[in-house]
């Protein structure tokens, strides 16, 4: 247990487009005038997805407040104790303070060079304003990294399939984006939400909630976060990210950066490689894609697995084969969906079982997870049949099938974004 030494905290409400008044008190007020929460108010939550939504503005630092504020809803739900309710309510708002510039983007740069992702927070809190404003109340930094990291009893609140920030996350973005994908009822599965000596549960009144989030979830990955567009412009960003630091940039320094240093550092780089993809980004002078195909078209057991370093040296083989410049040709491999197992535990009168045996709609949407897969090659337009010939002769790629042709549209496709 902590011991606080705080007065009794007063509170302000902050105006918040997806929840409205958000309450915070004099507790979560000194965090949020911490220097490693104020830094992602100049963080996008949706990295490049703004050249494809343009509404696609919105920050971190206004996820961390969102995220907060359905922790404090499930605080007061399960009754938690002030000291526990405050640890759950800090980490919630810190949870993303390890994010780099234009988050997902700089991820797979994170965890090659530094050895580590965004969830592994425990340098950034023992130290500094951090340290300082927990231990101030009475938190140990130690234990809310662990809550973030996924390794403490009450982690599963930000940390599960059906987590606050997860529930956060789609209504935000489904919202920015204009998309009609994200809705999912929060109040609902708060309300089915009980804590146990295990960890967190889901009372049956909860299931078809649950299941709404689990569809959103489907539903937003090809329309939003793995629509094309974005992941072109996050694969160019890693060319120009990893030729930065290749030419004297400290990746550490990097990851650290929000995303007007990023841009500023990349325009100023040492590599002229970095400043011409760093420009073309920022005019949405895109490379096209030279490849574009689903499960159906490859033989997996030629694919290699979706590693940071492989996708980079198997982007050289195919600018070679083609005779480009290796800079001039992205490979975009994504994990292969596994079944995607929900891990939530239901009690209702009788037993406690899993999600997984009652639900029939996961069943369906795994084979939906699946059928949405991509592989893609992406070059600037003027190589892009000299690209795909030698991308379909070194990963054997079959012509597309009728399954390759039917994603959801997406608003690009339609005509209504350039």
């Amino acid at each position: 247990m902590h011991t606080h030494g705080v007065a009794a905290p007063r509170s302000k409400m902050i105006k918040d487009p997806v929840h409205g008044d958000i309450e915070v008190d004099d507790p979560i007020r000194l965090l949020l005038d911490t220097p490693a929460l104020q830094r992602l108010r100049m963080v996008r939550q949706l990295g490049f997805s703004f050249l494809v939504y343009p509404g696609a503005n919105h920050t971190r630092f206004e996820h961390a407040l969102g995220t907060m504020h359905l922790a404090t809803r499930l605080c007061n739900h399960l009754a938690l104790d002030q000291d526990d309710s405050l640890l759950l309510r800090a980490s919630a708002l810190l949870h993303d303070i390890g994010h780099g510039p234009f988050s997902h983007a700089i991820e797979p740069l994170m965890e090659s060079i530094c050895g580590h992702g965004h969830d592994m927070v425990a340098h950034l809190l023992e130290n500094g304003s951090s340290a300082s404003a927990l231990e101030s109340l009475g938190l140990d930094p130690a234990e809310v990294a662990a809550v973030i990291g996924g390794d403490h009893l009450l982690a599963g609140a930000i940390h599960g399939e059906l987590d606050v920030d997860r529930m956060d996350y789609l209504h935000r973005d489904a919202h920015y984006t204009g998309v009609p994908y994200g809705a999912v009822d929060s109040h609902r599965i708060i309300r089915s939400t009980v804590l146990t000596s295990s960890g967190l549960l889901l009372e049956d009144s909860g299931v078809q909630a649950a299941e709404s989030l689990l569809v959103a979830r489907t539903l937003m990955r090809p329309a939003v976060y793995y629509h094309h567009v974005s992941r072109i412009a996050e694969r160019m960003f890693l060319i120009a990210a990893l030729d930065h630091c290749t030419s004297g940039g400290d990746p550490e320094r990097l990851v650290a950066m929000d995303d007007s240093e990023c841009l500023q550092a990349f325009r100023e780089s040492e590599s002229g490689i970095t400043r011409e993809l760093i420009r073309r980004l920022m005019t949405r002078n895109l490379y096209k894609r030279a490849v574009y195909v689903g499960v159906g078209s490859i033989n997996r057991a030629r694919i290699p697995q979706p590693d940071f370093r492989t996708s980079f040296a198997l982007a050289e083989e195919i600018a070679s084969r083609a005779g480009v410049a290796s800079h001039e040709v992205c490979v975009d491999i994504p994990h292969f969906p596994s079944d995607m197992v929900m891990g939530v535990l239901v009690r209702n009168r009788h037993d406690i079982v899993s999600l997984d045996e009652i639900s029939p709609l996961i069943r369906g949407m795994n084979e939906i997870r699946r059928s949405q897969w991509r592989l893609g090659v992406y070059c600037p337009e003027e190589h892009r049949e000299a690209v795909a010939l030698a991308a379909a002769e070194l990963l054997s790629i079959r012509p597309a099938t009728k399954q390759d042709k039917l994603p959801i549209e997406t608003e690009e496709e339609r005509g209504e974004v350039p």
